[in-house]
Order: C-alpha cells, then sequence, then structure tokens
C-alpha cells in the first residue's frame, strides 16, 4: 500500500523523545529513579509528582518496539531500563484506591490520570510480553497495580459530562480484560460502555459539558479505535463512523482544525482512530491524510508547543498511527466516498440538536454553531483562506465583569433559514479567573493533606472546582441576537445588543478569535488568528448604547470569486 504522508508521524513524535528522556529521572540510585516530573525531582519547584508524565512510558515503549524511519531508539538496552523505571515509578506512587494525582494532591483522579495511565502500562506491558522482555518477578506487582486501577475506574464517575472521559474508561478496562482474562473485568467494560452511549448523540458528537467539542471528539474516535483494534465490535464501528462523518465538517479548506467551532475549544486532532478505520471507511482515511498535511505544515497544534503534561499525548498518538497507519482507499473510491464536506457538490446542513448550519456555497465554505451564541467561520477554497472568524460578543461592564454571546445556553433561539440563521438570547457572564495567592494555597493544600485521603471528600472537591472555573456562569440583563445572511456574493452579519436591565457597558468588541471557557488543552496560536477581524466600539458608540439602551451593528463579507 502506498504509505503517502505516514512519515511525517514519526518525525514528529521521535524529535519529542530527547524532551521526554530530559524529563524522567534516569539515575539508577536516585529515590525518583523513573519520574518523568523533572520540576519535581531535579528543579524542586513543585511538591508533589504528579503521576500524568508517566505516560511518557507508552511513547519510550513504541519507540523501542517498532522499526520507523529515523529511530534510533529501536532495541535500545538502556531505553527498556528507563522503560520499566517508569513503569515501577507508576506503581509507586499509586492511591490505595487505585487511583492518580494529575493537577494536585490527593486528587483521586479518575479516567484523566487514572485511565490513561492503566491504557499506557498495559499497552507496554503487550508490546515487552511480546518480545519476552518483561520481567518476571515485575509481573505479579503490576498486575496488581492494574487491578487496584481498573476497579478504580469500573467504581467512579466524575462531575460534570466529558464524554471522551468516559470513553477513555471505556479502553484502558477493555486492556485489562484482555491482558487479565478475569470476568469481572468484561462485566466492567460493559458497564462503562452502557454508561458511554448515554452520552453520544444520533447526529454524531458525544456530549463535552454541555454541548459538541470537535477536538475532543477525535480523541473519543481514538480511544474507540484501540478497543476496536482488539474487539471487531459493530456497535463500537458504527459509533466511530457517526463521529467521524460529524468532524468531517470542521476539518477547513485552510488545513486547519475545530477550535472555537467546539464547546471547549480545543485544536487538536487524535488521528490513531481515523488510521484504524481508514482501511474500512474511506472518509476516515482521507481526514487522515489532511491532517497529515496540517501536521506537516504546523497548522495542527504540535507537540513542541504544548506543556510537559499533554505532549506526552500527541507523541504517543503520532506514533500509534504510524504503527497503524490505515490502507487508503483506490483512487476512484476515494473520489466517491471520501470526499470532505468542503470538496462535495453545493450543500446546507443543519445539526439541529447541536445547532450547528453549514453551507457550502460555489467556493465558500461556512460553519457555524449557534448553540455559543452564533460563533462563525467562513473559507475561499480554492485559496485556502479563512475569510471570517467571527466569536460573537466580548464586553465589559462598568461593574467589572466580562459578559459574552459566547456561552452554551440552551434557552438561546436558533432559527436555520434558506439562505442563513439566527440565534437570540441574554449574553452571560463569564466565570472570573481565579488565581491562587501563597496564602490561598497553603491552605488549599492544608485541607488537601487532612482529608484528601478520603476519595469521596477528593471527589467534592475536584467537582466544586470544576464548576468554579468552567460551569459557574450566569445571565446578565442584556439580550442579543444574531442574524446570518447568505447571498449571492457576500455575507452579512447583523448584530442587535439590548440592554434590559441596570447594566453599562465599559467596552464591547464583536468578532476575532477569542475564549471564554477554561480548558487546560486549548488556547494554543495558530497562525489564522491574524485573519481574525473585529470591531471596538468607541466611546461615543458606548455612550449612545448605554443611553439609548439599544444598538445594532451590520457587517458584510464579500464571498470568493467562483
Amino acid at each position: 500500500m502506498s504509505s503517502g504522508l505516514r512519515h511525517v508521524y514519526a518525525e514528529k513524535a521521535l524529535c519529542q523523545i530527547p524532551r521526554l528522556l530530559s524529563l524522567q529521572d534516569r539515575n539508577a540510585f536516585s529515590p525518583t529513579y523513573g519520574c518523568f516530573k523533572r520540576t519535581f525531582w531535579l528543579d524542586k519547584t513543585v511538591d508533589f509528582p504528579d503521576a500524568l508524565p508517566q505516560f511518557g512510558v507508552l511513547s519510550l515503549t513504541l519507540a523501542y518496539s517498532h522499526d520507523m524511519p529515523g529511530n534510533m531508539y529501536k532495541d535500545q538496552p538502556k531505553m527498556l531500563e528507563w522503560i520499566l523505571a517508569g513503569i515501577k515509578y507508576w506503581m509507586h506512587i499509586q492511591h490505595r484506591d487505585g487511583s492518580f494525582d494529575e493537577f494536585y494532591p490527593n486528587e483521586h483522579g479518575w479516567t484523566g490520570p487514572t485511565g490513561f495511565l492503566l491504557y499506557g502500562m498495559l499497552k507496554s506491558y503487550m508490546l515487552l510480553h511480546e518480545r519476552k522482555e518483561f520481567p518476571d518477578e515485575l509481573r505479579e506487582p503490576f498486575f496488581i497495580a492494574c487491578r487496584k486501577a481498573a476497579k478504580y475506574i469500573i467504581r467512579y464517575d466524575e462531575h460534570g459530562v466529558l464524554a471522551n472521559h468516559h470513553a477513555m474508561a471505556v479502553l484502558p478496562v477493555y486492556y485489562a480484560y484482555t491482558v487479565l482474562r478475569e470476568e469481572w473485568l468484561r462485566e466492567g467494560y460493559e458497564q462503562k460502555l452502557e454508561e458511554f452511549l448515554t452520552f453520544c448523540n444520533p447526529e454524531g458528537w458525544s456530549l463535552e459539558y454541555d454541548g459538541a467539542d470537535i477536538g475532543y471528539l477525535s480523541a473519543t474516535v481514538s480511544f474507540l479505535g484501540k478497543v476496536y483494534k482488539l474487539n471487531r465490535d459493530p456497535g463500537l464501528k458504527g459509533v466511530m463512523e457517526k463521529a467521524i462523518e460529524f468532524l468531517s465538517y470542521f476539518v477547513y479548506p485552510n488545513g486547519f482544525y475545530a477550535g472555537s467551532m467546539g464547546s471547549r475549544n480545543t485544536l487538536h486532532f487524535y488521528s490513531h482512530g481515523c488510521e484504524i478505520l481508514a482501511p474500512e471507511m474511506p472518509l476516515a482515511g482521507r481526514i487522515a491524510d489532511a491532517m497529515l498535511e496540517s501536521l506537516r505544515d504546523g497548522k495542527i497544534v504540535p507537540a513542541e508547543i504544548m506543556a510537559d503534561r499533554y505532549f506526552l499525548y500527541r507523541t504517543a498518538e503520532h506514533l500509534e498511527s504510524w504503527v497503524d497507519y490505515g490502507e487508503r482507499p483506490s483512487t476512484e473510491l476515494r473520489m466517491t466516498q471520501a470526499e470532505l464536506p468542503y470538496e462535495r457538490l453545493d450543500f446546507q446542513k443543519t445539526f439541529p440538536q447541536g445547532r450547528f448550519f453549514i453551507q457550502k456555497k460555489d467556493n465558500a465554505y461556512l460553519v457555524a454553531n449557534a448553540a455559543k451564541g452564533g460563533v462563525v467561520k467562513m473559507f475561499d477554497i480554492h485559496e485556502k483562506k479563512q475569510l471570517l472568524c467571527d466569536c460573537g460578543i466580548i464586553g465589559q461592564t462598568t461593574a467589572g465583569d466580562v459578559i459574552t454571546s459566547q456561552w452554551i445556553d440552551p434557552d438561546y433561539v436558533f432559527t436555520s433559514k434558506e439562505h442563513g440563521f439566527s440565534v437570540s438570547g441574554s449574553l452571560h457572564r463569564v466565570p472570573s479567573n481565579k488565581l491562587f495567592t501563597p496564602v490561598k494555597l497553603i491552605v488549599f493544600r492544608a485541607i488537601l493533606l487532612l482529608f484528601g485521603w478520603n476519595t469521596l471528600f477528593a471527589y467534592k472537591i475536584k467537582g466544586f472546582i470544576r464548576c468554579l472555573l468552567m460551569l459557574k456562569s450566569g445571565k446578565v440583563p442584556v439580550r442579543f441576537e444574531r442574524l446570518v445572511d447568505i447571498g449571492e456574493g457576500s455575507i452579512h452579519i447583523a448584530d442587535i445588543v439590548h440592554i434590559t436591565g441596570d447594566v453599562q457597558f465599559s467596552a464591547l468588541q464583536f468578532g476575532d478569535e477569542f475564549f471564554v471557557r477554561y480548558v487546560p488543552q486549548s488556547r494554543y496560536f495558530q497562525s489564522q488568528e491574524f485573519d481574525a477581524q473585529r470591531v471596538h466600539f468607541t466611546a461615543e458608540q458606548l455612550e449612545t448604547l448605554n443611553t439609548e439602551k439599544q444598538i445594532r451593528v451590520v457587517r458584510e463579507v464579500r464571498c470568493p470569486d467562483h
């Protein structure tokens, strides 16, 4: 089969192995031998070794086990030593209840740390076991740690609905069953799968807090694909196929992906699920190829600009995608079944439950999320250029509150029309940007040390933090309406702001790329931000709005020529 751009996966991943190894304590005489948290074991600027960096074990094992272009790590004896050291340190920092910490001590994280790590360790074990290189004396202690982690994942849940976390619960439990072949793990897998399916929408997306997030949807496809690789369940395949069809609408003509269209603003693309399904679903291979071009060209967030906590995900994902690179269909089949939406004949499509509006007309491609107050993007297909990026309305009141239309609200009224759409509702207060002070941090740590050993208490703390930073909002007495009209040669956006209560604006902006929800895996810089335009209100315009209580602004963007 043609390998196409397969080598890009290897290049982008292998260049991160030196960074990964530099994060690991490789001194066999050190008490933290195997720890990947450099700021803990070397810099000593943090007070606990969060567990998630141990996910680096999987990338080291993949590089050690597979021949790929430019791979100097294959079969290096020291690599095996460092892999096993990482596994042992993972076992060392596990809580008695089977869980692991990520953001703070005694967090008892669910699948964020515990599920990811269990999958990474089990996959590493399987690769080493196949090579007959997993030490016999380590096997039983390792299995005990895996059982404890799997029991924790099966028993618990988390505050807030993150479908990709539930997919991640499905994945390691199935791998634990594959390795250990114990019936309670098979039952646990079926339980977790049933729970995950409750968050899947028939339109193809799955719930991330309160809406569809396209970046995390690709993660969900990846996690399910890893299971499908071992368990060819038609039900899993059906969920993946629907998700892939949905996310294909957000592969943009300029090579970028997802972003502010989603509920969590994520830009990342997980490729492994598409590679696994590519031989059976031509569209999956077409998406993977498009995203490989973007990865090559720096249009997908690369591992090198991600924090130490998250580049681990990208590195392993690229390596697994190289290993399982899927066969692409013939040219004829690709032309008939593997066109991206913007490559198809003209169409208009609405996802009523997700409240997305998409239109391809001549040389223009427009996508919008009315659930977020009418976030809009438009592209010139031929020139592969972003013409419009408008994330809605954002402003500040004289009382200091930041308010916006870019908040998912089920009360927003969305109406799809023949040549556009409208959305209206109340502006929302953005959750305040809480910061630690030394005193607050000391108090927080003291509470965690005194009570965090209790799993249920730890869960309540996590739920409180999530609500405070990500979900807490509130309507303000300001109404908005956005009307998008697509004409023959241009698109018109009319925004109406109507003050209905005791609110005064000190600043107001329409358009541009901006984000208001706290999501650690978002807000990475992309060059297309330079193409986004905004409208700032002048002091005179603000005075008019504050006095007359209403203002209407109409903008026009020319559509590209045919």
